[in-house]
């Protein structure tokens, strides 16, 4: 606006208000005098707002107007779409993420560009919340498969919560067979050292990594461990690899059977890893299984608390997962002093960027 514009606006709002003053005088000059000083203050105001504010009022809307289309496309994303934008070769990396997972994410994320996978990763996003800042950041990377959790009570290991979105994941991992793709399925308190797919050899069904401590030889057996004290065996279900076929659709029907039948008690505090193991022991026999090698894919309890063993196995870590250990703050500051939280590290950016 013109330099004159607010001279003139300034001039006709004093011409339109003062015969106002003038009828207020008739009544009382206490009231002429109070108004007076309300008036002065009404100017003041009128032309600040014309002034300052009404200019921006041309402004274009721009995202608050393309929003509403925008969330209502992503809530009708399908995991068929997701799929089939970004499978690549018929392959998918997923992970299944709350709102307090997000820095996780991103630190995931990171690791993985830098073995260039990350574009054939799709996040199941388990609230609204995530499905959304995902998808503005990083366009149909997120999908949300209803009913939607609620993304406060996901988090605590042992919670209710915690059991809801945990025993979502073989259901999820189910549908994407069925769609006719393989999965790698990743906690994202993971951070790749080096490129999983070369490790996954042969045409096995499902691939997993034990969740032990215990030292194995470097040529240990690729076949499902031996049963432990709890009459079951000791495989992580944070790190999976399934193809298309029948067996691997045979073991996550087990897996969901296996969770139906040992539904979550606040005595037990039960997530969906013996479930996972009970399953593969009740199909092994049917179904081709293999075990990936502990030097590249190593329990948190045995990287983080076995120095001799790391050094040992230096330059053989593909994916280190940061378990044995409960919560979010102290899951970071491990991961800071061993170096894996990428997100501090200067030039290291993911397809989330700053989220």
């Amino acid at each position: 606006m013109p330099p004159f514009s607010h001279q003139r606006l300034l001039h006709n709002v004093i011409s339109d208000l003062y015969p106002l003053s003038r009828r207020y005088s008739l009544i009382s000059q206490r009231s002429n005098a109070i108004f007076s000083r309300t008036g002065l203050m009404i100017l003041l105001c009128l032309v600040l707002i014309v002034g300052v504010f009404l200019p921006w009022t041309e402004m274009p809307s721009g995202i608050f107007s393309a929003s509403k289309p925008a969330l209502a496309k992503w809530k009708r994303y399908t995991m068929a779409e997701a799929l089939s934008f970004v499978a690549k070769n018929g392959t998918v990396i997923v992970s299944a993420v709350s709102k307090a997972y997000l820095p996780f994410l991103n630190n995931w994320l990171i690791s993985i560009a830098r073995q260039n996978h990350q574009n054939k990763v799709l996040v199941i996003a388990e609230d609204y919340a995530t499905l959304y800042e995902v998808n503005e950041k990083w366009p149909g990377h997120a999908v949300l498969i209803p009913p939607a959790l609620d993304s406060q009570a996901a988090h605590k290991f042992g919670s209710q919560g915690f059991f809801n979105f945990t025993s979502r994941r073989p259901r999820h991992l189910l549908h994407i067979l069925e769609l006719g793709y393989s999965v790698m399925y990743n906690d994202v308190d993971m951070v790749w050292l080096g490129d999983p797919f070369p490790y996954l050899k042969g045409n096995h069904d499902v691939y997993f990594t034990d969740d032990m401590a215990v030292v194995k030889p470097l040529n240990h057996s690729h076949d499902l461990p031996p049963p432990g004290k709890k009459g079951r065996t000791y495989i992580c279900s944070c790190m999976i690899f399934l193809r298309p076929t029948d067996g691997a659709k045979l073991v996550l029907k087990k897996w969901i059977k296996e969770i139906q039948d040992q539904p979550w008690v606040k005595e037990k505090k039960s997530n969906d890893q013996p479930a996972f193991n009970w399953a593969l022991m009740k199909t092994a026999g049917q179904v081709d299984l293999c075990l990936l090698p502990q030097a590249a894919f190593p329990s948190g309890g045995l990287y983080f608390k076995n120095k001799t063993w790391v050094q040992e196995t230096k330059g053989k870590h593909v994916i280190i997962h940061n378990n044995y250990i409960i919560g979010f703050e102290k899951k970071i500051k491990r991961f800071r002093e061993f170096g894996l939280w990428l997100v501090d590290h200067p030039g290291h950016e993911g397809p989330l960027r700053n989220l």
